[in-house]
Formats: C-alpha cells, structure tokens, sequence
C-alpha cells in the first residue's frame, strides 16, 4: 500500500457516534487484534476490502460543509499509517479535527519506534485506545465501546508529555 492510497472496509460520510459532532468516518481494512465482540469483524482480513485513493477521500470530505471531523476506525488505522497521515493533514489544513481508534495503547504506540505511527499521532486530536474487551463492554460510554478504552486528548497529551483524557 502506498502512502496515497488506502486499504477500506468503508466509509460512512455522516456518522455522529465516531466522536464529537458531524463525522466522515473512515473504516480501514485489515486488524492483527481480532478482539472477541468486535464490532466489525469483516473488517480484519488484510486481504479484503478494496482500494482507495486518499486524494478521492479528502475530495468527498470536501464537499460536505456540515462536517466537523474525521475519524479513522477499522480495522487497525496504524497499520496504514503512512496514507492515513496524508489525509489527517488534509483535513487538518481544511479546519477538520482528526479523531482515531487503535487497539494498541498509546503507549504501545509509542513503543513501535515507527516515524508513520508517530506521524500519525503528531495529527490527532483525539486517541481511543486499547483493545476492545468484551467483558468490559458498556454501552453507555462516549465513543468507545469497553471500560480498559481511553478517549485521549492528544494534544494536550503532547504538551504535557503524559496522557491527559479528553473531556467532552
């Protein structure tokens, strides 16, 4: 996968659950985590889904103005990282915030020495991490499905040098 095109299990152009305000929610395909409840488990197989240029993403987030943000779900967003960062800077530079899910925490993140992953980070607004775990499941939680989940506010993460969780 080059850094100009995407690997998605889909799209939806209007979502309100994927964080905060309007949201064009992009669901990349492939997941090493396969976490028990999942809530798209269609979404693991590396070998699905179908290919998209990140250009003709940023072009349909364009053209809707009641747009707030983007969010990059899964699938796993961090591995694809490299494309994913090209159209968090997009949308950066158009006013979007950016929002991801990773069933790696943040600092598992952190952990991979990988200049993609952190350049992706180096975008975000905010961070769900960890893994889904079913036994934890609660769904009256603000954008992530399990209790171990954390909504991070990344940039003030970044400033303080710890994680700082993001207030609604």
């Amino acid at each position: 996968m080059s850094a100009t095109t995407l690997r998605l299990y889909g799209v939806v152009p209007e979502s309100i659950v994927d964080g905060p305000g309007f949201r064009y929610t992009v669901f990349v395909q492939g997941c090493p985590h396969h976490c028990p409840g999942c809530h798209n488990p269609e979404s693991h197989d590396f070998a699905g889904g179908y290919d998209r240029t990140v250009q003709s993403l940023y072009d349909e987030i364009c053209q809707d103005p009641l747009l707030r943000g983007v969010t990059f779900s899964g699938g796993e967003p961090f591995c694809q990282p490299a494309a994913l960062t090209e159209l968090a800077r997009m949308c950066r530079k158009k006013g979007l915030t950016v929002m991801a899910y990773s069933g790696w925490t943040y600092e598992e993140l952190l952990d991979k020495h990988d200049p993609d992953v952190d350049a992706l980070l180096s975008e975000l607004d905010i961070l769900v991490d960890g893994r889904f775990i079913l036994e934890q499941r609660n769904l009256e939680l603000v954008f992530r499905g399990s209790e171990n989940q954390r909504l991070i506010d990344m940039k003030k993460t970044r400033e303080s040098g710890t994680v700082t969780l993001w207030q609604a």
